[in-house]
């Protein structure tokens, strides 16, 4: 990218910048009206495929209307993605018979698992556990856990996280791999013909406690419906408690300890238990369009090219109560995003000036399942993704103080760096980043399913002088993550007019931002 570009970007953002920092009172007034607006009780927590996303899609999609925003899809603002919905529930636990013991595992409380067959009954007789380590098969890092092992026909458990989390030498040390992602140990299960496969949770490496994985999948869980008819994935898949896992392993004759320590060994081998279970699960599903939100602010002379904006619309509906609270309103995961990308669609229609591409402001649905919309949407693109430019995506934009610093994630990845560092510069913001990332950020949120096609992608936001500032980490995923007038949202606000600039930029570049040679993922057209 040649410095002219760089210049004319940030000038443009500048004169962007400081024409919305006039009427920062009224961003503010509408950034927070929208955010509990969004997480209101009216809307019950958003679930997808219930009637209260029709409540929340037409919401959204009235806003874009309201802000003289076109519809994304021809002349409707949705795009249909099909969903699998299923209820898994485990007839009498599961029971566990080792060489050294038996006992009997409680749903909720030790495992929760799901199925994504359609079956409504699934029986598992005297299927035999595997330790397999990791559970990974990266090539590129010269580790197998699944070297010269037939799992068909049994259940792998497996650890959470990768090697690197436990060795900075192995891996990308603390900078988490995909690997390192539970969702991938269960993709490589399936792939290995597993008949179910179990997650250790532990909650330094997974980054959360077991509070969150009982919200998250117990109850309904969602899966795009695909031509197959999913007999080629698992029977079951789940989590352990660690404590329940190191029962299991006593059961055959070991502990957790004993395998954990093998498993960090490079060459480590996966090790058949001598330990079995039957298990019977009545399995219930359903077949149900949600939708993801898509709205058009036509561009110039480049109006065929686009930059995208994300956030996704959905979170866990009414579930089981806490502190006598059964919805689960997600104000900052993600209300706060949704209204941020609102927020950046009305600076962008209030420019005297319009882009040079075309801006589409695509609200997702589907992420707590696992980026489902954001994943259909990139393999059933609106706009050509060889026309698409970047993409911009916001996950939890508030509580967030004033920062004096800018963070890049993934910095290094692509040339989009150069214009989070040209905006930061326009609010006399230093950039600063990480290789850290213990807990797979970058893998956690709906930008990854644009990585994973090949888009260059902004992963971009201050940081706040005042820690506190943020989200109380006990509300993840529960009842608790309400919006409160007495937030902060300085950051919030300085974020949105940030993801302006740097949206701005891209937009009225000559070229495309281009993935750096040494990134992991690069654009594949």
């Amino acid at each position: 990218m040649n410095r002219i570009i760089i210049s004319t970007a940030l000038f443009l953002i500048s004169i962007t910048l400081v024409a919305q920092n006039k009427s920062q009172s009224d961003d503010e007034i509408y950034f927070r009206s929208q955010t509990k607006t969004i997480a209101s009780d009216k809307f019950a927590g958003r679930k997808p495929l219930t009637k209260y996303e029709n409540l929340t899609i037409n919401y959204i999609a009235d806003e874009f209307s309201k802000l003289g925003l076109k519809p994304g899809n021809g002349d409707s603002f949705f795009q249909k993605v099909p969903l699998l919905d299923t209820q898994t529930r485990a007839k009498k636990g599961i029971t566990v018979k080792g060489n050294r013991g038996s006992f009997n595992l409680k749903e909720r409380e030790d495992f929760v698992v799901w199925s994504p067959q359609r079956k409504k009954n699934i029986d598992l007789s005297n299927e035999q556990f595997v330790f397999v380590g990791f559970g990974i098969n990266a090539p590129e890092y010269n580790h197998n856990d699944y070297e010269g092992l037939d799992v068909k026909g049994k259940i792998v458990v497996a650890l959470v996280n990768d090697p690197g989390f436990y060795d900075v030498n192995r891996f990308r040390g603390h900078n988490m791999t995909y690997y390192g992602r539970w969702i991938y140990k269960f993709e490589e299960a399936s792939r290995q013909g597993a008949d179910g496969v179990l997650v250790i949770h532990d909650s330094k490496p997974a980054s959360y406690g077991w509070n969150v994985v009982q919200n998250s999948w117990f109850g309904h869980n969602l899966e795009l419906v695909s031509d197959k008819s999913n007999e080629d994935k698992v029977k079951f898949k789940g989590w352990i408690t660690k404590d329940k896992a190191n029962e299991l392993f006593k059961s055959a004759g070991t502990s957790y300890d004993e395998l954990f320590n093998k498993a960090l060994d490079k060459d480590f081998k996966a090790i058949a238990l001598n330990a079995k279970a039957n298990i019977h699960l009545k399995n219930d599903y359903i077949f149900g369009n949600s939708n993801n939100i898509a709205a058009v602010l036509p561009g110039t002379d480049l109006k065929d090219e686009y930059v995208v904006y994300t956030a996704h619309w959905d979170h866990f509906g009414i579930g089981k109560p806490i502190n006598g609270d059964s919805i689960y309103n997600g104000a900052s995961d993600n209300a706060s995003g949704v209204a941020a990308l609102l927020s950046v669609a009305r600076k962008f229609t209030n420019l005297p000036d319009k882009p040079r591409r075309s801006i589409l402001f695509l609200s997702v649905t589907a992420e707590e399942a696992v980026l489902l919309g954001s994943e259909y949407y990139v393999n059933h693109p609106l706009i050509p993704l060889s026309k698409t430019a970047a993409n911009i995506n916001f996950d939890g934009t508030a509580p967030k103080g004033h920062g004096s610093k800018v963070f890049i994630g993934a910095k290094g990845d692509s040339e989009t760096d150069l214009y989070v560092e040209s905006a930061a510069a326009a609010q006399s913001k230093q950039v600063t980043w990480s290789n850290d990332d213990t807990r797979g950020g970058y893998f956690r949120s709906d930008h990854f399913s644009f990585v994973k096609a090949g888009i260059p992608v902004v992963i971009a936001g201050s940081v706040p002088d005042d820690s506190s500032s943020f989200l109380k980490r006990n509300t993840y995923h529960q009842p608790s993550d309400e919006y409160q007038d007495s937030w902060n949202v300085d950051g919030a606000l300085e974020d949105i007019n940030l993801s302006v600039g740097i949206g701005l930029g891209i937009a009225n570049a000559d070229k495309f931002p281009e993935w750096n040679k040494s990134a992991v993922y690069k654009r594949i057209y």
